[in-house]
């Protein structure tokens, strides 16, 4: 089955000369949660904004479910919800006529029980009688969701969700696009979270200088890039590390209390044990150790810094 978009060699280049994206390609799969990394400015919002034609290309193509959205622009926008990361509401509206307005928008027909089940799944039937001014940040964020969710879109744009709002809500929010997904939505989200990357995408992409550095499986992006590091607390402090330990390039951390070594952990030969009985063999003991798995800020880092 082909990917429910299509991003085809896409370029933004603005008047001044910027070059905001450069050659992008992508493919992203139906009824998956894909999360696109980057630091501001690396071209997140640029490529979410050309895909929903809120901005136009310089050149590329992007098909949505098949479409093209320059030849074929109601329809491919139509299978698409956008969450923008400003929060854009008529703050007098009342949160039922805000959601069912935005469905009128897109030609779709009255549906109350659908905007019913849309606004208890987000905890907003409670609300629907309030003028979105009366609202919390978190409630108005709520309130853009029901927004773009209003025409029973097939695809879902979170552009920084959680930006700005609670832990609880962030981990609400967490709930809500795992349940959109299983109901058959793509989610496509951008976010400073590594964790939320983490946690919630099935599929990573790191974007960096407006080029995608990197796309890969979430779990396997951390096993393939992630290193693990052995952290060895010693019995008696060390002034400084022994010239026979320099072939581990260890760290000497706590006023020499703690020494740690950096490993591939899928290396056939991590070089721990030959460490062990060197130490050992230097009469160097430890009372604890411990190892750690890379976090995928860790990756996160090392894969955007050189290309910074």
């Amino acid at each position: 089955m082909p990917p429910i978009i299509s991003v085809s060699a896409v370029r933004k280049t603005y008047k001044s000369g910027f070059v905001a994206l450069d050659s992008i390609d992508l493919a992203i799969e139906r009824q998956e949660i894909f999360a696109l990394l980057g630091p501001n400015g690396a071209g997140k919002t640029t490529l979410i904004s050309i895909i929903c034609s809120t901005v136009s290309m310089s050149s590329g193509q992007v098909l949505v479910d098949g479409h093209d959205i320059v030849r074929d622009y109601r329809t491919a926008r139509a299978l698409i919800g956008l969450v923008p990361q400003e929060i854009s509401l008529d703050i007098f509206a009342t949160v039922w006529n805000t959601v069912s307005f935005s469905r009128g928008l897109f030609g779709c027909r009255p549906d109350p029980a659908y905007i019913e089940r849309l606004l208890r799944d987000l905890s907003l039937w409670d609300k629907r009688d309030q003028r979105v001014i009366e609202l919390s940040g978190g409630m108005k964020r709520r309130v853009m969701i029901a927004k773009a969710l209003s025409h029973e879109p097939k695809i879902l744009f979170l552009d920084e969700p959680t930006a700005g709002v609670d832990v609880n809500l962030r981990r609400d929010m967490w709930t809500l696009v795992r349940n959109l997904r299983d109901k058959g939505v793509t989610i496509i989200l951008t976010t400073h979270y590594i964790d939320e990357a983490e946690e919630m995408a099935d599929r990573i992409g790191v974007i960096s200088k407006g080029r995608i550095l990197l796309v890969e499986e979430t779990a396997a992006l951390v096993r393939k890039l992630g290193r693990r590091q052995l952290t060895l607390v010693l019995q008696h402090p060390l002034v400084a590390i022994p010239g026979e330990l320099a072939p581990w390039k260890l760290v000497l951390e706590q006023e020499g209390q703690v020494l740690t070594y950096g490993f591939d952990a899928n290396a056939e030969d991590n070089g721990i044990p030959a460490l062990l009985r060197r130490m050992s063999e230097l009469g160097i003991d430890f009372k604890d150790l411990d190892t750690s798995r890379s976090s995928l800020e860790d990756i996160f880092v090392s894969l955007v810094e050189p290309a910074s």
